[in-house]
């Protein structure tokens, strides 16, 4: 979601240049590459890049390619073999072992161009699809790209409903939506196509409570990764809006009147570190019912022990659901020494958590790092 943020920005500057741009998006990955289908990168006539296709050795021709479909104004889908040896017949060095198919679209006035309709993910909040079309077989053939955009309240923004096989997109792209995993699905029209019908997952969002001096470092580094960043605190002179520029919103407040604030789904992780033991009581008081996905809490073991003892005395039941829900002492066992450190553990154990993943080395991972969507035929 960071990337989709960084390109429309990107693009919203450019238009209002006057410069032209293309987009270039990875459809679709055979074997191994350093960026997976759906990596993403703007291009501007001028050679600014915003995104990332590769680790940096593609980007190079890509440039060059995206310039002619600027000129053109036509999609091109461009193929690099990296499965062979001699890398210098592509004049990258690729050190990868995959077939990468990168297609490559002008951004025009289009009402629903690729990047209108990535700002509709990004306004959607919540999770979405994005179907990209393109034809392997004849790369000479009218490459449809980025033409349906579908939502979870089920708003449908496209431009493919002339296509033979849009009716057929649409059911995909709603199972897609059901299932949250992205799939790559061939139709025949004249000639084969090929969809990839693409899960764009929520942006995280991270309240943390507590406007201390250790708060700071952790809405920096969850500021890089693009996160919606809330600060919550009692007090107004720690809660000030200068001392947290990276946050969205910077909220004071008693704690019984924190959440009406904050907008609670399944990708919101809170922090508690207020190091005000009856403020983060009352607060947890609040936030166990509304289920957010992860609470973490700074401090030892006794002190979680100790809140929700009391609120289990208070007539709080602790579910095994809501224990599930609580990490505490919070982060990962990194060795973190000092505030900076253990916002680092805090943010990788946040994101390990809401990636359904156990936050170890990848040294020991037998599988594959990356889910591979299904490909239907």
């Amino acid at each position: 979601m960071k990337e989709i943020i960084d390109i429309v920005a990107a693009y919203d500057e450019a238009f209002k240049e006057g410069k032209k741009t293309a987009l270039a998006i990875v459809v679709q990955v055979e074997g191994s590459a350093y960026r997976r289908a759906g990596a993403r990168m703007l291009i501007t006539e001028d050679g600014q890049l915003t995104g990332a296709i590769s680790g940096g050795c593609l980007e190079g021709d890509a440039l060059r390619k995206a310039r002619m479909v600027i000129m053109q104004q036509e999609p091109l889908l461009v193929t690099y073999d990296t499965r062979d040896d001699d890398d210098a017949k592509l004049g990258v060095g690729l050190g990868c072992n995959g077939l990468i198919h990168i297609l490559i679209e002008p951004i025009n006035d289009h009402l629903h161009n690729p990047v209108s309709l990535l700002k509709k993910i990004i306004n959607n909040r919540s999770h979405a699809v994005l179907v990209t079309v393109f034809s392997t077989e004849d790369r000479k053939a009218t490459q449809p790209g980025t033409i349906l955009c579908l939502t979870e309240n089920k708003h449908i923004v496209a431009r493919g409903e002339n296509l033979p096989y849009y009716d057929n997109l649409l059911n995909n792209a709603s199972r897609v939506l059901e299932n949250h995993r992205s799939e790559t699905i061939n139709y025949t029209d004249a000639i084969e196509y090929t969809a990839f019908v693409e899960h764009v997952k929520p942006l995280i969002s991270l309240v943390i409570v507590g406007a201390g001096n250790d708060a700071i470092p952790l809405t920096k580094i969850a500021s890089v990764l693009g996160w919606e960043i809330t600060v919550v605190d009692g007090r107004p002179s720690y809660a000030d809006p200068a001392r947290f520029p990276s946050a969205k919103k910077v909220v004071v407040s008693k704690p019984e009147q924190a959440l009406s604030h904050i907008i609670i789904n399944e990708w919101t992780a809170f922090v508690l570190m207020t190091h005000n033991y009856n403020y983060e009581v009352a607060l947890l008081k609040e936030l166990l019912p509304v289920r957010p996905p992860y609470i973490g809490i700074l401090g030892p073991k006794k002190k979680l022990e100790r809140i929700l003892g009391e609120l289990e005395e208070g007539g709080m039941h602790m579910t095994e659901d809501r224990l599930s829900r609580i990490y505490g002492p919070v982060g990962l066992d990194i060795g973190s020494e000092g505030s900076e450190e253990i916002a680092l553990s805090i943010v990788a154990e946040i994101k390990a958590v809401l990636s359904s993943r156990n936050g170890y080395s990848l040294k020991y991972k037998d599988t594959p790092i990356h889910n591979v969507h299904l490909k239907i035929s």
